[in-house]
């Protein structure tokens, strides 16, 4: 069957479709698509942390604290953006909702 690192490589093309439908439909808050997007930097980063773990260390990257840890920062950022862009959608949402219910 696939092994991690090929589902990992699998897994991309569909958040890459997933990132296109996102961008196209131009609902989603600005700030929460650059967080989908950063994630794509994670991805980036963390491939390249896990072979010089592999190459410089003998072990995979989950075991080089330091390592790993600047890699998931990229993650962090990421969920953060998703989250306060969601939180910004949310709060424009509200405010055209009072704002068409003080109108009419």
């Amino acid at each position: 069957m696939f092994s991690k690192d090929n589902l990992f490589a699998v897994s991309l093309f569909p958040y890459l479709g997933f990132l296109w439908f996102l961008t196209r439909s131009q609902e989603t808050p600005r700030l929460a698509l650059i967080g989908f997007y950063v994630l794509l930097v994670f991805v980036a980063v963390t491939i390249p942390a896990g072979i010089y773990a592999k190459m410089e260390y003998g072990e995979v990257l989950a075991n080089i604290d330091w390592l790993h840890g600047s890699a998931e920062s990229f993650l962090t950022l990421s969920n953060i953006l998703v989250a306060l862009g969601f939180r910004q959608g949310i709060i424009e949402y509200q405010k055209k909702q009072e704002k068409t219910q003080t109108d009419d």
